[in-house]
């Protein structure tokens, strides 16, 4: 198994435990006071921490430039000079 397995595993251990052993009931204010288990507020919690990691993690997209190709002008080799007779009959 590899370490981010490994890592993942024990995680989503720890995270069950301390969630199985916060069920009993809180007052809760939203706006007025309720009665909520603590099991759905740290659920919440962590589940907006995971994806508020995941959009900070994301690689940001990367514009895409279009350049005009660059051409290289080349000379005929008749006017092209410094070549051995080797070199022009290859060229041609």
């Amino acid at each position: 198994m590899s370490g981010k397995t490994i890592f993942i595993i024990i995680a989503s251990v720890l995270v069950t435990i301390v969630l199985m052993n916060n069920t009993e009931e809180i007052d809760f204010w939203l706006f007025g006071v309720t009665k909520i288990p603590k099991l759905v507020i740290l659920g919440t919690m962590l589940g907006l921490g995971f994806i508020i990691g995941v959009m900070a993690g994301r690689p940001k997209k990367k514009e895409v430039v279009h350049k005009e190709p660059e051409f290289e002008v080349v000379e005929p080799a008749a006017k092209q000079q410094g070549l051995s007779d080797e070199d022009r009959d290859y060229i041609n």
